[in-house]
């Protein structure tokens, strides 16, 4: 078991753009299971709402959540690099990622899933919050991936803002 973990550690030392490319990919597979519920939604629910004035057209969000979980899996792969160097604030960066990460696909869960507005603004709020929380945690590991989140974080907000519209409107 010892020696399993040590592999996981040197890992992205040894095979750089292999660990890079499978961290991209588990983020963007992850990031993407939330559009399962978006899916639900969209066409049937969700058209027949009233929308924001600054809600973007339907097709923005798909190449926007790629880019950014393309982002987000290059920030990970940066602190699964310092998991030597680094052991104990590496395991905090990635046990707040993860959390954070379940708060992200929660909220398709929750406004597109369930079709709970307002619920899915609270999930939102705690999203932010949890993102600041790893953006804390990744900058005591390596500045680099707090700075990957920035475009994260300024979108979320983005999404908070456009979530608390259509409660008021809805």
């Amino acid at each position: 078991m010892a020696s399993l973990v040590s592999r996981f550690r040197r890992f992205p030392r040894h095979r750089p753009i292999l660990a890079l490319a499978i961290t991209i990919l588990t983020v963007e597979i992850v990031g993407a299971s939330g559009s399962i519920f978006t899916a639900q939604g969209l066409g049937t629910w969700y058209d027949t709402l009233q929308r924001p004035m600054l809600a973007p057209p339907n097709w923005v969000f798909g190449p926007v959540w790629t880019a950014l979980f393309a982002l987000i899996g290059v920030a990970l792969w940066l602190v699964w690099r310092r998991l030597d160097s680094s052991p104990r604030e590496a395991r905090v960066g990635f046990g707040v990622f993860v959390v954070h990460f379940a708060f992200n696909v929660g909220w398709s869960v929750v406004f597109f899933g369930m079709q709970e507005i307002g619920w899915g603004l609270a999930v939102i709020g705690l999203l932010w919050l949890l993102i600041v929380a790893t953006m804390w945690a990744f900058d005591r590991v390596d500045r680099r991936a707090a700075l990957l989140l920035v475009p994260y974080l300024l979108w979320v907000s983005f999404a908070a803002y456009l979530n608390y519209r259509f409660w008021v409107l809805n």
